[in-house]
């Protein structure tokens, strides 16, 4: 194997093994921040070491070993924390005489329970939304700090900061290293699914620059509600999440033309959906539905989801009953966007008239003022009620308000078409 050969075995196994191994040592040292520097300090070695003796047959565990070793030298610096360096020594010291062959046995039995606590760490609501998205990528995502940049158009020094800030807070907190119970869980959990769906919804629809889409955020965050889903089980919102992810990734071939452009969920080729996709977001969205009690905000988003899957072309679409489940969505969790995608199913339901009399109350509301779908939704109400100069004028607004470059040029288009007299594509 050449060097260039066992790096890239090194980087594949960082991205399987990191989030785990950075789990395994924060339970040991209760500090997040040291967690992750004692990893970095293992993956350095492996960069040093594996090229000249080759990659180990378990990884993970050489690194899991290599990094306790790396906990003892610091607590033995560290005179205030000698009592957690002896039983850091004693712990090594029992798997060196054998009575745990597998250097990262120890840990196996916890493993699930120690990445739901990082996970719960990494959201706690004490940090920034921000600062949240940025220390999950970085501990359960695997992504260095510069993708985190890259992915949301961000200066490398902008996203370090967050991280080291966002540590340092929960080390000031004195935030625990733990899943919490009961209605702290339920609070806490509701932080862990808005940051992973943030993380996904920029994947599938990129907020700047010239992709119309992030496919490696929303694999991320796949990766991560299923992990989440196999730690809570019995959590009907984490299915649902799962389900809405799934469902809407299997779009994904769709949404692009041959060059880089957006289609429109009515205007996308059905067949180019991954159905595989399909059927494991409405397997998750059984799950959810099965745990009982009443859908919530990311199951009823799910079921929305799941009539346009089950949908063989977008005439079948039942689009009364997605009226009815953004009704429900509306009164459980109401928001300017949810009334805004809850007008375009009504005008889908009952006619372009219904769904404009809501936007239009809408343009009042300030958290929509630079929101550039409010202008793009009132510019496709308009031009099939043949308002067409009012809808060009809508469409160029909000061209003007996105910052992603595809969209844009969408927009434009659509503008161009109302000047020109033809019919334009229908909005999703």
């Amino acid at each position: 194997m050449t060097a260039s050969d066992t790096h890239r075995a090194i980087e594949a196994v960082w991205r399987i093994e990191s989030a785990r191994l950075i789990a395994g040592l924060a339970r040991l040292v209760r500090d997040i921040g040291l967690a992750e520097e004692l990893a970095q300090d293992a993956l350095v070695a492996a960069l040093e070491r594996w090229p000249e003796s080759g990659v180990p047959e378990n990884p993970g565990a050489w690194l899991m070993a290599t990094a306790k070793h790396r906990a003892i030298d610091h607590f033995r610096r560290n005179k205030r924390l000698e009592r957690k360096h002896e039983e850091l020594a004693y712990a090594l010291e029992v798997e060196r005489l054998g009575a745990v062959p597998d250097p990262d046995a120890a840990l196996d039995d916890d493993i699930g329970d120690d990445l739901l606590r990082l996970m719960f760490t990494a959201c706690h609501p004490v940090l920034s939304t921000e600062a949240r998205v940025a220390l999950t990528l970085r501990m359960l995502g695997g992504l260095t700090t510069g993708e985190i940049a890259r992915a949301f158009l961000v200066p490398e020094a902008t996203v370090a900061q967050r991280i080291v800030r966002a540590k340092r807070t929960l080390a000031e907190a004195r935030v625990p290293f733990e899943a919490p119970r009961g209605a702290e869980r339920a609070a806490r959990l509701s932080s862990v699914l808005e940051v992973v769906y943030l993380v996904f919804n920029e994947g599938y629809a990129a907020t700047a620059g010239d992709d119309w889409m992030r496919p490696a955020l929303c694999e991320d965050a796949l990766r991560l509600g299923r992990i989440l889903a196999e730690l809570a089980p019995l959590e009907p919102e984490v299915h649902g999440l799962v389900a809405l992810m799934e469902i809407q990734a299997s779009r994904a071939g769709a949404r692009i033309g041959p060059s880089g452009e957006p289609v429109l969920l009515l205007a996308q080729d059905r067949a180019r959906w991954d159905h595989v996709l399909v059927r494991r977001g409405l397997a998750a969205l059984g799950r959810a539905e099965q745990l009982g009690g009443a859908l919530g905000p990311y199951a009823l988003q799910a079921a929305i989801a799941a009539c346009h899957a089950r949908a063989r072309t977008p005439a079948e679409t039942d689009w009364v009953r997605i009226a009815a489940l953004y009704d429900a969505l509306v009164q459980l969790a109401p928001s300017p966007v949810v009334e805004l995608n809850r007008a375009v199913a009504l005008a889908m339901a009952f006619g372009p008239a219904t769904g404009l009399e809501i936007v239009e109350a809408l343009t009042a509301e300030p958290s929509l003022k630079a929101y550039h779908l409010l202008p793009s939704v009132r510019g496709d109400l308009l031009a099939k009620l043949g308002r067409r100069d009012e809808a060009r004028v809508e469409f160029e607004r909000a061209a003007a308000l996105t910052r992603n470059a595809r969209e844009r040029e969408l927009l434009l288009e659509r503008a161009r078409v109302c000047a020109g007299g033809s019919a334009p594509p229908e909005q999703p």
